[in-house]
C-alpha cells in the first residue's frame, strides 16, 4: 500500500513533469539541425565539427519559426550560400550573425520577407561582391561587413556611399582588392563611370478636377544606366505606364477624389544606388456630406457630421428653414481634418425644448454643394410627455428663408430671424412668469397680514367671547358701549375680575353690573367716555338721560 501511495503522490507528479521536460528537449533536439542548438526564440550554430553546409532550418511542424528573433552562426567553413527561401520562414527575425564562416553568395531576394531585420553581421566571410538590392527594403540600423575580400568594382560602391552617409564613416575599416590584388581602403576607392543616377519629373505639383485625365513624364540619367519604374503607392484611379531607356510616362484616367493628396514617384536605380522624384496630386471636387446623425450628449450636445470637399467647403446650418446664426451657445466645431475630409459637430450648450426641430446642413464650394437634414429632439415641452413630440410652434418664425437661399453666417440687424431670437424670447417669457408669481405671493401675504390686523382691532373693542389665539376672552358690556374689562376666565389668581354668579364673595349683588371686586371689596366702576372717543357734545349734562348720575 505504501508503495502505491509513493508512486501516486507528489513523487509521481514530479516524475511525470521530468518526463515531459525530457520529451520537449528531445523534440527540440530532433527539430534543430546538427551542430546547432535551438530555443523558442534563438538558433546558434558554433560547433565546427561536423558543422553545417546549408542555412539552418527547423523541421516542419516541430516549432514555430516565426518566433525566432536571433540566429547566430560561427565557424561554419562549409556554409557558402544563402538562398532565396532559406530565411523566409523566420519572419520575426531581428538579428542575423554569420561570422568566421565561408559565406560567398547571398541571393537577391533572400531577405524579402524579413522586414523586421535590424542587425546584420557578415564579418570575416568570403564575400567578394554584395548588391544593395538585398537590403534596400530593410530599415537596418547596423550592417557589418569587415574582413571580407571585396573586389574593387562598381558593385560595392554603394557600400562606400552608405559609409559616407553615416555619422561615423570610420566605424568600419573596409578594404577591397584591385586588379593587382592590393588592398585599397574603400573610402579612397574611385571608379570611373560609376555614380548615382538622377531623375527629373516634369510637374512637381499637380492640381486637377475630379474626373479629368493626366499624363506624367519622367526622364532618368546615370552611369551605369539606371532602371526606371513608377511608384504609385495605393493610387485608386486607373493608370498605365510606358518606359523606354531613359524616358517614361504615366497615364492616369478619370481621377478620383480619393486620390487627392497622394504622392507618385519616378524612381531610377543602378548598382551604386537610387534616386527618385515625386509629384503630389491635388484633386478639386464638389463637397459631399457623407455623415449626419442625430444629436448625442457628452460635455455638450453634438450633431455629428462628416464633409468631404476640396477646396474646403463653407458650412451653413438652417433650423426649421431659417438661417441658424451661430453664437457662443450654438456653433460649428471641426475636430478632425484628414486632408479633404472634415469631421465635426454642431455644438449646442444646454439646449431646451425651444431647440427641438429640423436641422439642415449645407456644404458649398466653387464646384458645387450638398445638403442633408436631421430631426433633433433635446427635451419635451413643459407639461407634455417627451414621447408626444408635439408640433413645433410656427409663431417663432414669421419670416423664414428657404434652404436653397444660402446666405452669409454673419449676424445682421435686419437678418432673417433665427434660433437665437427664439431663445431670447423664451428667456423673457420665463422672466415675466417669475415676476408675476413673486408679486402674487407678496400680495397674498399682505392681504393676510391686513386681515389679521383687522381681527386684532375688533377683538380689542367689543367682540363678544372672541378668543385671540387662545389667550383669554373679551367680555363686552351688555347694552351700552364696548367692553369695559378684558380678563382671563381661567386666571383665578388675578385680583381684578368680574363677579361670578353664585359666588360666595361678599355683597355679590351690590354695585350693579359695572362693578369689580378688588380684594374682598366691591366698588362701582364708571366708564371714561373719552376713552372710547365720545365728543364733548355728547357729554353735556342736558344730553344725559333722566335719572343718570351726573358725578362720579
Amino acid at each position: 500500500m505504501s508503495s502505491w501511495m509513493r508512486w501516486h503522490g507528489p513523487a509521481m507528479a514530479r516524475l511525470w513533469g521530468f518526463c515531459w521536460l525530457l520529451v520537449c528537449f528531445w523534440r527540440a533536439a530532433l527539430a534543430c539541425p546538427t551542430s546547432c542548438k535551438c530555443s523558442a526564440s534563438r538558433i546558434w550554430c558554433n560547433d565546427p565539427s561536423p558543422g553545417i553546409m546549408a542555412f539552418p532550418r527547423l523541421e516542419p511542424n516541430s516549432a514555430e519559426p516565426e518566433n525566432i528573433t536571433e540566429i547566430f552562426i560561427a565557424n561554419q567553413k562549409r556554409l557558402e550560400v544563402i538562398n532565396e527561401d532559406d530565411v523566409e520562414a523566420y519572419v520575426g527575425l531581428k538579428n542575423l550573425t554569420i561570422v568566421d564562416s565561408g559565406l560567398k553568395f547571398v541571393a537577391y531576394k533572400a531577405f524579402l520577407k524579413n522586414s523586421n531585420l535590424q542587425h546584420i553581421n557578415f564579418t570575416r566571410n568570403k564575400l567578394t561582391s554584395l548588391s544593395r538590392k538585398h537590403f534596400r527594403h530593410l530599415d537596418l540600423s547596423e550592417l557589418i561587413l569587415v574582413g571580407n575580400p571585396f573586389t574593387c568594382s562598381c558593385d560595392i560602391m554603394w557600400i562606400k556611399t552608405l559609409q559616407e552617409t553615416k555619422s561615423s564613416p570610420e566605424a568600419q575599416d573596409l578594404y577591397c582588392l584591385n586588379e593587382s590584388s592590393k588592398n585599397i581602403p574603400l573610402a579612397n576607392l574611385q571608379i570611373p563611370n560609376c555614380g548615382l543616377p538622377s531623375v527629373n519629373l516634369a510637374a512637381p505639383n499637380l492640381t486637377v478636377e475630379e474626373g479629368q485625365s493626366i499624363t506624367l513624364f519622367c526622364s532618368v540619367a546615370g552611369d551605369p544606366l539606371p532602371n526606371m519604374y513608377w511608384d504609385v503607392g495605393n493610387l485608386v484611379s486607373k493608370h498605365t505606364n510606358e518606359t523606354s531607356n531613359t524616358q517614361g510616362s504615366l497615364r492616369i484616367t478619370n481621377i478620383s477624389s480619393d486620390d487627392s493628396g497622394k504622392q507618385i514617384s519616378c524612381v531610377a536605380e543602378n548598382l551604386v544606388g537610387e534616386d527618385q522624384d515625386s509629384v503630389n496630386i491635388t484633386v478639386h471636387f464638389a463637397p459631399t456630406i457623407t455623415f449626419l446623425e442625430s444629436p448625442t450628449s457628452d460635455h455638450h450636445w453634438c450633431i455629428p457630421f462628416t464633409v468631404k470637399g476640396n477646396p474646403k467647403p463653407a458650412l451653413q446650418w438652417f433650423y426649421n428653414g431659417a438661417i441658424l446664426n451661430e453664437s457662443k451657445y450654438i456653433c460649428t466645431k471641426i475636430h478632425v481634418t484628414n486632408h479633404t475630409e472634415y469631421h465635426g459637430c454642431l455644438q449646442l450648450d444646454n439646449p431646451t425644448h425651444m431647440n427641438n426641430g429640423d436641422y439642415t446642413l449645407i456644404a458649398k464650394n466653387e464646384y458645387g454643394k450638398d445638403e442633408r437634414q436631421i430631426s433633433a429632439h433635446f427635451m419635451g415641452w413643459p407639461g407634455i410627455d417627451d414621447g408626444a413630440n408635439p408640433n413645433y410652434p410656427d409663431l417663432l418664425y414669421e419670416d423664414w428663408t428657404a434652404a436653397n437661399d444660402i446666405g452669409d453666417t454673419t449676424n445682421r440687424s435686419n437678418e432673417i430671424p433665427s434660433t437665437d431670437v427664439a431663445d431670447k424670447t423664451g428667456r423673457e417669457h420665463l422672466s415675466v412668469y417669475a415676476v408675476v408669481v413673486i408679486a402674487s405671493v407678496v400680495g397674498f401675504c399682505l392681504l393676510v397680514m391686513l386681515f389679521l390686523l383687522k381681527l386684532a382691532r375688533h377683538s380689542k373693542f367689543g367682540m363678544k367671547d372672541f378668543s385671540w389665539f387662545g389667550f383669554g376672552k373679551v367680555k363686552s358690556r351688555q347694552g351700552v358701549g364696548p367692553a369695559s374689562v378684558i380678563s382671563n376666565d381661567d386666571d383665578s389668581a388675578s385680583p381684578l375680575h368680574h363677579i361670578s354668579n353664585g359666588s360666595n364673595t361678599p355683597s355679590s349683588s351690590e354695585g350693579g353690573p359695572d362693578a369689580v371686586i378688588i380684594g374682598m371689596t366691591k366698588i362701582p366702576v364708571i366708564e371714561n367716555p373719552q376713552y372710547f372717543g365720545i365728543t364733548n357734545s355728547q357729554l353735556k349734562p342736558d344730553t344725559w338721560p333722566r335719572g343718570s348720575p351726573k358725578t362720579a
